[in-house]
This record gives structure tokens, C-alpha cells and sequence, in this order.
């Protein structure tokens, strides 16, 4: 594990980086909204799942810029995995990126939009970056070192302590439809937030909403801030997730698994399934929430190769 001074190192680097990969998607946007450009294409033929050149634009800059200062770090990238380059996770350094989440917003010209800059050393994911250009919010963390709003503001917004965590009924809960609209699939999401808005006597939890943004570092940050409780979902990736897992730990925060199948142990970056839970007075009271939600989430199949050294299916 790096010492602290070295995640500090990191975490400057990493804030610098977004903040310039974001003057790219700002411009970016800038053209789309004029109508002068970018393409966009669906990815295996699926027109949910869209990825434009400015996504690979970015990525290629990261990258670059990655292997240039750290030549010796490791590198997982959506745009290149989508290459089929295959992953693989060792303890050494390794950056995960997602160059643009939430592409489609990017494409709609809806705010929601973010890079977001990981790094797992050891395997475990110790700093992380996630950056919306188009509403000038930057969120980062390294381990041990607390999290903050455009490098200021101490997360979760709520200080010097967060509200009581009681029962779903009283949580506002974000989660997604996703890329894969398969009847087995979407179906059981749909009724998933069936059963999470529906009245207790007809056998729902009736929490307060749901809140979706079209972007899972988003949602995972809105977590870190404690201003949305739980988020759940099932079929993103560890490009999605990685920067943001350490932002919503380092903000009092748990990730734990999004299956059917209850795990309070930290969630694998690379499982597809995931569960947050803002920071509350206890864990107790984190785990009570996870466990209200395990309850009644269904068996959803997220298939993906393996990972070795990182994941088996």
C-alpha cells in the first residue's frame, strides 16, 4: 500500500487530469449543442449502450497522460475494454476509467455528465476522482483522507453528523433502468421499484422516491454526499464505480454487493452488482438499510468474462 504522501501525489494528479479531461467534454458539448458534431454509435448493436468520440477522445488523453507520468501503473479504461483489451487485476497500481459516464446525457446535452478517475493499489481502491464539467462539481477522496465537494467542502454535507438511518420508508433510493432492456432483466428492475414505492399494506416499503442521473458515479456521489440514502444497481461496471466506492467510504459511507444474496463485506469492484449506503451515526443502522434491501432484491443475471485476479464468474 502507498503511504499517504503517495496517495496525495495521486489524488493532485488525478484532480488536475479530470479537471482537464472535463475542459474536453465542455467543448465538446459546446459543439453538439451548436450541430457542428460528434458522433455517436451504439455499442454491440444495442441503442441504449452508446459511446461517441469524444468518450474515446478522452480516454486516449487519460491514458496517455497516465502512462507518460506513471509508466509502471496499470490501466482499465471502458473504451479500451470495449477494444477487447481483456483486464486483468494484480496489486499493482491500476487506474480505472471511465472517460465519460452517463454518455447518454453527454448525447442528450443533459448536465449529468462525468469522468471519473480511480486507483486501486493493492486491490483495493484507495483514491478517486469523479468530475461533471457541465455543473462544475468536482468530487475526490483518498484513503484515510476524507472526501470533498471541489476540494473544500467535507462530505457528507451534512456536519458534524449525519441524520439517523431508520427504515426504507424514510430513504430516498437511487438506482437505474440500465443498458440491458431484456424482458428478464428490465422487467425485474421495474418491479423492483414497484416494490420499493409501493404502500407497506400492499406489501411495498413505500420509501420516499427514487432519484435517477442517468450516471452510477453520480449516484454513488449524491450518496456520499447524504443527500440521497441508498443507491442499488445491477449491470454497470467497475469503470463506473471504482472512483466513486472510495469518495462514498471516505465520506462514512459502505458499498456492499447488489445481489439477491446478503455479503456485508466490501463489495468487488468488478461484480456488476452494487449497494450503497450513505454515512449514518452507526454501521448498525448502514447494514439494517442494506439488509431491508436484500430482502427484496431479485436474482438478476449480470454476465461478464472473467477477470483474473480480480473476478470469476
Amino acid at each position: 500500500m502507498a503511504d499517504t504522501h503517495d496517495l496525495q501525489e495521486f489524488l493532485l494528479f488525478a484532480i488536475a487530469l479530470a479537471k482537464e479531461a472535463g475542459t474536453m467534454i465542455k467543448e465538446a458539448t459546446e459543439t453538439r449543442m451548436s450541430g457542428t458534431g460528434n458522433q455517436f454509435l451504439a455499442k454491440y448493436d444495442n441503442p441504449t449502450d452508446l459511446v461517441t468520440e469524444t468518450d474515446q477522445a478522452v480516454e486516449k488523453f487519460i491514458k496517455n497522460r497516465l502512462s507518460e507520468t506513471y509508466p509502471t501503473h496499470r490501466f482499465i479504461g471502458e473504451e479500451t475494454m470495449a477494444e477487447g483489451v481483456e483486464a486483468v487485476f494484480t496489486d499493482e497500481p491500476t487506474w480505472i476509467v471511465d472517460p465519460i459516464d452517463g454518455t447518454t446525457n453527454f448525447v442528450h446535452g443533459h448536465p449529468f455528465v462525468a469522468v471519473s478517475i480511480g486507483l486501486t493499489i493493492g486491490k483495493e481502491p484507495v483514491v478517486g476522482v469523479v468530475y461533471c464539467p457541465l455543473m462544475n462539481e468536482l468530487y475526490s477522496a483518498a484513503k484515510g483522507q476524507g472526501a470533498f465537494l471541489n476540494e473544500s467542502i467535507r462530505l457528507p454535507l451534512f456536519q458534524p453528523t449525519p441524520p439517523p438511518l431508520g427504515d426504507l420508508s424514510q430513504c430516498i433510493i437511487s438506482t437505474e433502468a440500465g443498458s440491458d432492456r431484456s424482458p428478464e432483466v428490465i422487467d425485474k428492475k421495474m418491479e423492483m421499484i414497484h416494490t420499493i414505492l409501493r404502500q407497506k399494506q400492499n406489501n411495498g416499503k413505500q420509501a420516499h422516491s427514487i432519484r435517477c442521473t442517468g450516471s452510477a458515479a453520480i449516484n454513488l456521489c449524491t450518496v456520499a454526499k447524504g443527500v440521497v440514502d441508498v443507491y442499488w444497481e445491477v449491470g454497470c461496471w467497475e469503470w463506473d464505480v471504482a472512483a466513486a466506492i472510495v469518495i462514498v467510504r471516505e465520506a462514512g459511507g459502505i458499498v456492499v454487493t447488489g445481489s439477491h444474496q446478503a455479503d456485508p463485506s466490501p463489495v468487488n469492484i468488478f461484480s456488476r452488482k452494487y449497494l450503497a449506503i450513505r454515512g449514518a451515526q452507526d454501521e448498525k443502522s448502514q447494514l439494517d438499510i442494506a439488509q431491508q434491501m436484500w430482502d427484496i432484491i431479485p436474482e438478476i443475471n449480470a454476465p461478464r468474462k472473467p477477470v483474473p485476479g480480480g473476478f470469476e464468474p
